[in-house]
């Protein structure tokens, strides 16, 4: 808390992409005290009289949000990397945009926060690292996960060994269809990956956050009608253990599901979102299960004031860096081209 009378420094932000993540990332930025909002930049649903309407996810529904008048409102994103006032730029359009959209960001001097993946494939993505190399502001890609309650409380667990080894790692993302992709998708308009790239690449970064990159992938899986894979399981290789498999799709006809397993030596720590508040439970042996409370609902907030605090303190990300966005796509990559081909992919 700021206790000297003089007012906290802010982030000037400017957020690209009004669609149900953007406003996730705005209602994350109006809550965290550390950043002022001075601009919008979108070619629909854009703020009339600083009001921008609701809409509906795959996790929620967000409410009408008050920008506040002073909100400038772009069009287009050139405009708006011309404003100097903007010092952080956040990236929430479709994937096919994030490689032409984030490197202009980066050269106009911005730093850049971007939703994942950073791009269709990891070629694009490094691309997006070099220019980031080349440029005074950061490239940080969006991996909530690595920031979301009980998911940052299993990393520090496994890294500290506290329950002794890992010996299995199970991961599951399961929804329907994202509302906001499901014309775009089904209609072969922009190509986004389907579950593989959009949802499930959240716990292929989680399992290269946790354990590091993997030998190899053998997955399968169900490819759509317009081609792309909505549904993945995928067998991670870690000669010597942990045996690690994660499973995701967008097969279900309504609702989210997102939950771990961890085996260890010492216990079970299984994460089930659908438990609410007793989400995270610790089973050990001769011992009562218990529940570890945790702090907020999601992981944004805190994606949010680390990407702030990071533009405050002049230094890049190292809780997710822009590598981490590339190492993810290439995993993914592998494990498309197991399901495609029935093969072992070597990474």
């Amino acid at each position: 808390m700021n206790t000297s009378g003089t007012p906290e420094k802010k982030v000037n932000v400017a957020v690209v992409g009004l669609g149900f993540m953007g406003l996730m990332h705005l209602q994350a930025y109006l809550a965290s005290g550390s950043a002022r909002i001075v601009a919008v930049c979108g070619n629909s649903r854009l703020p009339i009289n600083g009001i921008l309407p609701g809409i509906t996810g795959n996790v929620a529904k967000s409410e009408d949000m008050n920008l506040g008048a002073h909100v400038r409102v772009y069009r287009h994103l050139e405009e708006l990397l011309a404003d100097p006032e903007v010092e952080l730029v956040d990236i929430c359009t479709p994937t096919p945009l994030h490689p032409a959209q984030t490197i202009a960001a980066l050269q106009a001097g911005k730093h850049v926060l971007c939703e994942k993946p950073l791009a269709r494939s990891s070629s694009e993505a490094r691309e997006m690292v070099k220019a980031a190399a080349a440029a005074p502001g950061f490239l940080m890609p969006a991996m909530c996960m690595r920031f979301w309650p009980g998911w940052a409380w299993l990393k520090e667990a496994v890294q500290q060994q506290t329950y002794g080894k890992v010996l299995t790692a199970r991961f599951r993302r399961l929804s329907e269809m994202p509302r906001w992709n499901r014309q775009a998708t089904y209609s072969g308009g922009i190509d986004i990956g389907g579950a593989l790239f959009d949802l499930h690449i959240h716990d292929t970064d989680f399992v290269n956050f946790l354990f590091g990159r993997p030998a190899g992938v053998l997955s399968c899986g169900v490819i759509g009608g317009t081609g792309s894979i909505d549904h993945v399981t995928t067998q991670y290789l870690y000669p010597g253990g942990p045996a690690v498999h994660a499973e995701g799709n967008w097969l279900l006809p309504s609702g989210f599901h997102m939950s771990f397993t961890l085996h260890c030596e010492q216990a079970t720590l299984d994460f089930d979102l659908a438990r609410g508040a007793d989400a995270l439970q610790i089973s050990e042996p001769d011992k009562p299960l218990t529940t570890v409370k945790l702090e907020g609902t999601d992981g944004y907030g805190a994606e949010i004031r680390y990407a702030l605090e990071c533009a405050l303190q002049g230094r890049r990300p190292a809780v997710v860096t822009a590598l981490d966005g590339v190492t993810a796509l290439e995993i993914c990559e592998a494990e498309e081209k197991s399901i495609r081909t029935g093969l072992l992919i070597n990474l």
